[in-house]
């Protein structure tokens, strides 16, 4: 079953570890630690995998900016949807 769409100007992000979903919610833009360099994400990216390195992933919601600590996994953008797998995550 495909995701919930998300709202006008939105994203729609999950981060998942082995153990929790350490984030479910919308954001306005995600920065994210690929392999080889920072990765930047707004709507409206074409779909893209890309595997993570080891560092702070950035959630910005136009309140607040999130902060998880991950290490290793992969990155999904499918029509404004950010899947993010790894196989280390907690909050910052």
């Amino acid at each position: 079953m495909a995701a919930p769409a998300a709202g006008a100007g939105a994203m729609r992000v999950s981060v998942l570890s082995p153990e929790q979903t350490v984030y479910e919610g919308d954001a306005t833009s995600v920065v994210a630690p690929a392999w080889n360099g920072q990765l930047g994400i707004l709507r409206g990216h074409a779909p893209l995998m890309a595997l993570l390195g080891e560092g702070v992933l950035r959630i910005e919601n136009g309140r607040e900016t999130l902060r998880f600590q991950v290490s290793g996994g992969f990155l999904q953008v499918v029509d404004n949807v950010i899947t993010v797998l790894s196989e280390r995550a907690t909050a910052a």
